[in-house]
């Protein structure tokens, strides 16, 4: 059974506002700490990225690999590996959830995370941990900072678990 991460945080948002922020491919390198590329190489109908070239600097895993994305609905966005030189599998998802009459958004981020070279369990949790809480501090600034007087808090909480 894979193991995944999986962190939360509250961004005083909307759902459609941080959702904005996910789906803006190009503008990650500015938000994100260990993207440093971003391309989308292919989109639906509708201009949603289904395939995305990342240039990935997380200290222990760097990289650059192909995402498949798949979008449900406004709410949720899946992805997973196309393909990698180092990594066997990159599972995750973000899903938002409205709070405070849609004020707020709670952001839920799950990802799972194998390499091809070989890595201690604990120490692949740990780099997952940091690659989430990273990119969720990461969203919730650059969320917040777009928003009019955007600044009310929430926290982030981490676990790990099977799936």
């Amino acid at each position: 059974m894979a193991e995944h991460t999986r962190s939360s945080i509250t961004i005083a948002a909307s759902p459609e506002a941080v959702m904005a922020v996910i789906a803006d491919f190009a503008r990650y390198p500015e938000w994100t700490g260990e993207v440093k590329e971003a391309e989308v190489l292919s989109a639906d109908s509708r201009g949603r990225a289904e395939q995305v070239r990342l240039l990935l600097d997380a200290g222990a895993i760097k990289d650059e690999h192909t995402l498949a994305y798949q979008w449900s609905g406004s709410r949720e966005v899946r992805w997973s590996l196309v393909k990698s030189r180092m990594l066997r599998t990159l599972d995750g998802s973000y899903r938002l959830v409205p709070a405070s009459g849609g004020r707020h958004t709670e952001v839920t981020y799950q990802l799972t995370v194998d390499v091809k070279i070989p890595m201690l369990g604990t120490f692949k949790r740990k780099a997952e941990k940091v690659i989430i809480d990273r990119a969720l501090d990461g969203l919730k600034k650059r969320v917040e900072g777009r928003a009019a007087g955007g600044g009310a808090g929430g926290g982030v909480g981490v676990e790990s678990g099977g799936t």
